[in-house]
């Protein structure tokens, strides 16, 4: 199993970002998909899930609204579009397959003026 997280950077309070997340080593159309961040001296958190077919999304209480997860399934790629970002979404983000204990090295996300 391969995670790729890609698109981090660095961007001002209410600035927008998009991150993908390339994978690859399991059969990407069968598996929900997560995101998940890690701030500095913070435990990994979840961010967002999204089912097989990519007709549900969930989210955390705290990016509801203004994160969005989508996956294109031919591409086997999972999407996270973040806007309105804050500082407190300054993480590392990994993307995550349900049921399957890999991860990425993940893509690093600074909101900061």
């Amino acid at each position: 199993v391969q995670l790729e997280e890609s698109g981090g950077g660095l961007v001002q309070p209410g600035g927008s970002l998009k991150l993908s997340c390339a994978t690859s080593g399991f059969t990407f159309r069968y598996y929900a998909m997560s995101w998940y961040r890690q701030a500095p001296g913070k435990e990994r958190e979840w961010v967002a899930s999204i089912t097989k077919d990519g007709g549900v999304a969930k989210y955390a209480d705290s990016v509801r609204g203004r994160f969005t997860i989508s996956r294109h399934n031919a591409r086997n790629t999972v999407y996270l579009q973040m806007t309105a970002l804050k500082p407190e979404d300054t993480a590392v983000y990994f993307c995550k397959p349900q049921e399957i204990d890999s991860w990425g090295r993940g893509t690093q996300v600074t909101v900061s003026s």
